[in-house]
């Protein structure tokens, strides 16, 4: 799966209370979730009406929005990168959040709702509320004075796994096309970490992959498996290494 990082900024200020009006954050309260559902509610709607499945909370996104909304509303400025602040994926990630796909809508506006309408009636960020690729998000709106400051951070989530639990998805995925996986993986696990070349037995065929999604093999790969050439197979996993804004798994298969 491709890795993407997509920002879009819409600006819902009315032209007088951009004027005079001086924001005064609501800082002394406790934050209240009912504008985020608001949006989240209002975004699952329509993704419903289009025949898409509904986006799941992740609360590591949602406190990079917070996080995110605070400076803006404390700025008074609309941006992806405040000055002093992290990229989207650098604060999606050192919130917790794991994913191939990051996107963001941000925008202010007088109203919560009116929010929301604008960015359906603009196509760049309805479609990132309407990406049938992107299944999270987090939602953050911070009022300052009479305005709203709302944060939609979205990703394709990337679940976190041991490597046992990796081994045994694509492993699974191995026996259904008739090969015996074996139990042990270390040979299977050095394998993985090397750049060519197999540790152990020498195996018929070694494939290497990098991916996002475990639920299936890639399709570079599946018509090998899948060719009946092979009677058995070993399955090991090792980090993916590289950059770590986006995460994904390594995975190495060792064919008999």
């Amino acid at each position: 799966m491709a890795t993407a990082l997509r920002c879009l900024t819409i600006l819902a200020l009315i032209a007088l209370l951009a004027l005079f009006l001086t924001p005064t954050l609501h800082a002394a309260r406790p934050q209240s979730s009912a504008a985020d559902m608001t949006l989240w509610n209002a975004a699952n709607r329509d993704r419903a009406a289009a025949g898409l499945p509904a986006l799941q909370w992740d609360p590591a996104l949602a406190a990079a929005a917070r996080q995110h909304a605070l400076r803006m509303a404390r700025m008074n400025k609309l941006s992806h990168q405040l000055p002093g602040e992290p990229a989207l994926q650098d604060r999606a990630r050192q919130a917790g959040a794991r994913f191939s796909v990051i996107a963001e809508n941000v925008a202010e506006g007088p109203s919560v709702t009116g929010l929301h309408t604008q960015w359906m009636n603009s196509p760049p960020h309805r479609a990132n509320l309407l990406d049938p690729e992107l299944n999270c998000v987090g939602i953050s709106v911070v009022q300052a004075g009479n305005m709203f400051f709302a944060v939609e951070d979205f990703s394709a989530a990337v679940p976190a796994l041991t490597r046992n639990a990796q081994e045994q998805q694509v492993a699974s995925q191995l026996a259904a096309h008739g090969l015996r996986v074996a139990s042990s993986t270390a040979d299977a696990r050095k394998t993985c970490e090397l750049d060519r070349g197999w540790a152990g037995r020498k195996p018929a065929s070694v494939l290497r992959y990098e991916t996002a999604d475990l639920t299936r093999l890639p399709d570079e790969i599946e018509p090998k498996v899948a060719s009946g050439k092979y009677r058995s197979a070993a399955v090991g996993a090792c980090d993916a290494g590289g950059s770590a804004d986006f995460a994904r798994f390594r995975i190495a298969i060792l064919l008999f």
